[in-house]
């Protein structure tokens, strides 16, 4: 069974992601803040965590950043991080805070997919 992590406090977008990746062997963890992103991912051990760059308190790119030092810390097993950017130009703040990839929102399910599965392929 794969996990997601998805940390975002928008229904809509958490219905949006939920339809197009869970199937039987895809389940999708959801928390609401920034701040819960780190305990979640201790509890769920997910697969790849996907981060909202808009979630309250503590937003996506400072999540990221914060797993990231945990990982290099050895606090926590490195992970695979999607950031969900609202723009194009919000590309950089992907890459400094180290993400292994980003979608630009609106979502396309079909990408969405593809990056997922992309992250997800044994190497």
């Amino acid at each position: 069974m794969t996990t997601i992590l998805l940390a975002c406090d928008d229904d809509d977008l958490i219905a949006e992601i939920d339809a197009a990746l869970v199937d039987r062997d895809t389940q999708v963890a959801v928390v609401r803040a920034g701040r819960d992103v780190l305990g979640a991912v201790g509890e769920v051990d997910p697969d790849l965590v996907l981060l909202d760059l808009q979630i309250g308190n503590m937003g996506g790119m400072a999540t990221c950043r914060n797993l990231r030092l945990e990982a290099g810390a050895g606090r926590i097993d490195d992970q695979r991080i999607v950031l969900l950017l609202d723009r194009d130009a919000d590309a950089f703040l992907a890459e400094s805070a180290e993400a292994d990839a980003h979608l630009v929102k609106p979502l396309d399910s079909l990408g969405l997919q593809h990056v997922v599965a992309e992250l997800l392929a044994p190497t």
